[in-house]
């Protein structure tokens, strides 16, 4: 690169500029690196959480099932489960984290579920297991939701990575040494002038 420019004033105060920006730009990518790395490892904990709650509901259901089919029998279970009403839509939003789009799922949790069926056909065990498998859809939606962010937050780390360490690694460091390349040049300039200078008034 410093074979290729000019060495004169102008380019030295034009490369000067450009370093001056790319040094500003890299400590901008730095810091949206390290507000989106702190952002997923949140979102990495949430998921964990997530995950052992949903583990957690996931054996109380499967047990409550159990106690279901022992007490109601399947056959009566199948249908009292095929008579409730099927899930309610939602939606999905997005906000922007340091120009990524991390999505919202939006929808409406039914904290107190209505019963949908006899009680003459039921037992406590079937109240359980909606319930527990009412909060893991809930929990599911979280947890789509928290992938799904830091998944996209991952990806523009990289992306950001790529241009901070292009700028760090090549371009920087090209834009110094072209820099230092014109102003030897120009000082050498300087001196071969002021000694032919020298040399006139001499003569002179």
């Amino acid at each position: 690169m410093a074979n290729r420019i000019t060495p004169t004033k102008a380019n030295l105060i034009k490369s000067k500029g450009t370093l001056q920006f790319s040094q500003k730009g890299f400590e901008l990518l730095d810091k949206k690196r390290t507000v989106l790395i702190q952002e997923m490892m949140t979102l990495i904990d949430s998921a964990k959480e997530i995950e052992h709650k949903m583990e957690l509901r996931f054996q109380e259901a499967y047990e409550a099932i159990q106690d279901a089919s022992i007490t109601m029998g399947v056959t009566n279970l199948e249908e009292v489960i095929l008579g409730m009403e099927k899930e309610k839509d939602y939606q999905i939003r997005f906000r922007s984290v340091m120009g990524v789009e991390i999505p919202e799922i939006i929808y409406e949790r039914e904290e107190k579920l209505k019963p949908q069926y006899g009680f003459y056909r039921s037992n406590p065990s079937l109240d359980v297991m909606i319930h527990a498998i009412n909060e893991v859809k809930y929990l599911s939606y979280e947890l789509a939701r928290v992938e799904t962010a830091a998944h996209r937050l991952a990806m523009e780390i990289r992306k950001t990575q790529k241009r901070a360490n292009a700028l760090e690694k090549i371009h920087i460091p090209r834009l110094r040494v072209a820099i230092k390349f014109i102003e030897e040049t120009l000082e050498e300039k300087e001196r071969e002038d002021f000694f032919r200078l020298k040399i006139i008034k001499k003569k002179k």
